[in-house]
């Protein structure tokens, strides 16, 4: 078995209760985990001109740290307020030497983690995604031209990024992740590389990329080129685990009750009906509304996982029309 730090991004509001469900999640799926569970907070500064970002003092805060989580305190040097996705790269720095899976606070574990089949030296991340950039213009520079100015600005290897088994021009043929989890060999060698890499483009991105917008995807047109500066790419069978029997990444309540399996919403109920966390989660509204008010079966009930549509935007947009959308 291996010994990793699994690291998440925890502050004041929506973060803090996910951060609950993920560190109960955790002890409940994997009590054979024996490394450390690391919140990352950002702290206030200049980057957080209107908020202090925070997880407060308090009954919350003090379940976590039962739950046997560790609250580390990082700087926002580049983004905070303005791009809270940037979290995840600064916060890497705040993490100890050695191997450490990234998951987004909005994550399940719902099986042993710990078994998982990690090859730390061969970074890589999450292929439960859409193509959602970029998005090519007519008559502007395709795909290959984007991700190969993006290659080239840090010397990387294009070519070994593609998958053949797509065709050029087809999104799936380059390399893209979702950021919702990613794992390497070291932590803050990893967040260093992700933070220069990131800064560079948000500051100076390549001609090719005037007619794309950066965010809100800046985190994940920056993932496939960290991993690959570190000798990563796709997922293999071993990490089908990851996004499946393992872990979840739900995103959302609604989501998880409109998509997710029966055993993810079993776990996710026993977990919120514990005395400790029910007294936590009937304060944040997503939980109070989709667990304890019920109004989870219906969302369940508007879809058929089985034959879900393809395009998570469907499915917002039938929870939304519904009264059921929450974020």
């Amino acid at each position: 078995m291996q010994n990793f730090s699994i690291a998440a991004v925890v502050q004041q509001g929506r973060l803090g209760y996910e951060a609950l469900l993920l560190a109960a999640s955790l002890r409940r799926s994997d009590p054979g985990f024996s490394g450390r569970l690391l919140l990352l907070e950002p702290q206030p500064g200049p980057f957080w001109p209107e908020t202090d970002p925070r997880l407060p003092e308090g009954p919350l805060r003090a379940r976590l740290l039962e739950l046997g989580a560790e609250i580390l305190p990082f700087e926002n040097r580049v983004f905070g307020a303005a791009y809270p996705h940037g979290n995840k790269i600064e916060a890497l720095a705040a993490l100890p030497p050695g191997p450490f899976l990234f998951l987004d606070s909005d994550t399940l574990i719902t099986g042993p983690l710990s078994q998982t089949g990690f090859d730390f030296t061969r970074p890589s991340a999450s292929m439960r995604r859409e193509g959602t950039w970029p998005q090519p213009e007519l008559y502007g520079p395709g795909y290959t031209a984007i991700w190969k100015a993006l290659y080239d600005r840090f010397g990387l290897d294009f070519a070994a990024s593609l998958d053949p088994s797509w065709p050029d021009e087809y999104w799936q043929h380059y390399l893209y992740f979702n950021a919702g989890w990613f794992f390497g060999a070291d932590a803050p060698a990893f967040g260093r590389v992700y933070l220069e890499y990131a800064a560079s483009i948000y500051h100076d991105p390549p001609p090719e990329l005037i007619c794309q917008e950066l965010l809100p995807w800046l985190d994940q047109i920056t993932l496939p080129l960290v991993i690959s500066a570190f000798g990563g790419g796709r997922p293999g069978p071993a990490l089908a685990g990851l996004d499946g029997a393992t872990s979840c990444h739900y995103r959302s309540l609604p989501l998880l009750y409109a998509r997710e399996s029966d055993a993810v919403v079993a776990l996710l109920e026993e977990i919120a009906l514990e005395k400790a966390n029910r007294r936590l989660l009937r304060d944040w509204p997503q939980a109070r509304q989709m667990i304890y008010l019920k109004r989870g079966v219906k969302a369940r009930a508007l879809f058929d996982r089985v034959a879900l549509p393809k395009r998570e935007k469907i499915i917002r947009n039938t929870l939304r029309r519904s009264g059921l959308w929450l974020r």
